[in-house]
């Protein structure tokens, strides 16, 4: 006995389904593919068809998706992005030369102010044609991953998706910041002293302590913290205009360092916390859709290559101190 013939699956409807689940309407699904309404229309027909649900109903003047279209939304933009990415040929090489791409690339603050200029002239220096965008990153959401909206995220892994490919660039801890003259730098910095101190913090999430409290609760101590700010360069800010005790990654805080050298004299000192938090690693994530491509392929390497020639130099400087 014959096995039946498998039926015949045509992929443009994959893509039109993740056109019209993304739109939430015929006109629009019809807009982003280049097709007209009546084709859209006719395409939406067979795909009822073919999963036997209406997937997109009438509600007021516009088209709401049925309870299956809801499940299927967010595997049906992952296969979409797998099936352009399979039937898409692959470069047999890459010209740096004439590439003209926009890559964007989602990092806090600090990373930004430390890195994104050696990362700009090295890609300058190789391909000229592209462009780097820097979006700030107000959370860990690994949506825009997902959907493409950007090419990179920078920063310590959290709770992300099962699919999202990591690379570790470098290894970093926190040290305290205060202002030149501050009355902590005289003497001996002990957990005590510390503690004592009234101290900025840094949070995109609204928490007002972390690993350093932990460490100093240990101990049966906790600190005054007065002002929580977005970023870095903020809390060292408040820091260099009152006598406020911040909280900064060592590699941010060396990047300023190495900025001041060639001006007048840094507004702040640094020193090594008094207890011990663990260090903290910094990677760059990316969606598995864009492994195989050869640009974005560049763009991980000449991250990782500059991220980590820097973070040596910082290695042997500290040793030096």
């Amino acid at each position: 006995m014959l096995a039946s013939r498998m039926p015949e699956t045509d992929l443009n409807l994959l893509t039109a389904l993740d056109a019209l689940l993304a739109e939430g309407s015929v006109a629009g699904a019809a807009r982003r593919l280049g097709l007209s309404a009546s084709a859209m229309s006719r395409t939406l027909a067979r795909l009822r068809a073919a999963t036997g649900d209406p997937l997109l109903v009438r509600a007021g003047r516009g088209l709401v998706p049925t309870p299956h279209a809801a499940l299927l939304q967010a595997r049906v933009g992952e296969l979409a992005h797998e099936v352009r990415a399979v039937l898409q040929p692959v470069a047999e090489g890459l010209d740096l030369t004439s590439l003209e791409r926009v890559f964007t690339i989602r990092a806090n603050e600090g990373f930004v102010d430390a890195l994104a200029g050696r990362l700009v002239a090295a890609a300058r220096l190789a391909a000229p044609g592209v462009r780097l965008r820097f979006a700030p990153k107000p959370d860990k959401d690994v949506r825009p991953l997902r959907e493409g909206l950007i090419d990179l995220e920078i920063g310590v892994l959290g709770a992300s998706g099962p699919e999202v490919r990591v690379q570790a660039l470098f290894r970093d801890h926190f040290v305290g910041v205060v202002r030149r003259g501050h009355a902590l730098m005289a003497g001996e910095i002990t957990p005590e002293r510390y503690a004592a101190c009234s101290h900025v913090v840094t949070s995109r999430r609204g928490r007002w302590d972390g690993p350093v409290d932990e460490a100093l609760a240990a101990l049966g101590l906790r600190r005054h913290v007065v002002v929580m700010v977005p970023g870095f360069p903020a809390a060292m800010a408040v820091a260099c205009t009152t006598d406020l005790v911040a909280l900064v990654t060592h590699s941010f805080i060396r990047a300023e360092q190495e900025r001041w050298l060639e001006t007048a004299q840094a507004p702040v000192e640094s020193f090594p916390l008094p207890v011990r938090t663990a260090a903290i690693t910094i990677s760059q994530l990316w969606h598995p859709r864009l492994d195989a491509d050869p640009a974005h392929r560049w763009l991980r390497g000449l991250l990782l290559s500059t991220c980590r020639a820097w973070h040596h130099g910082l290695e042997e400087s500290r040793e030096g101190e």
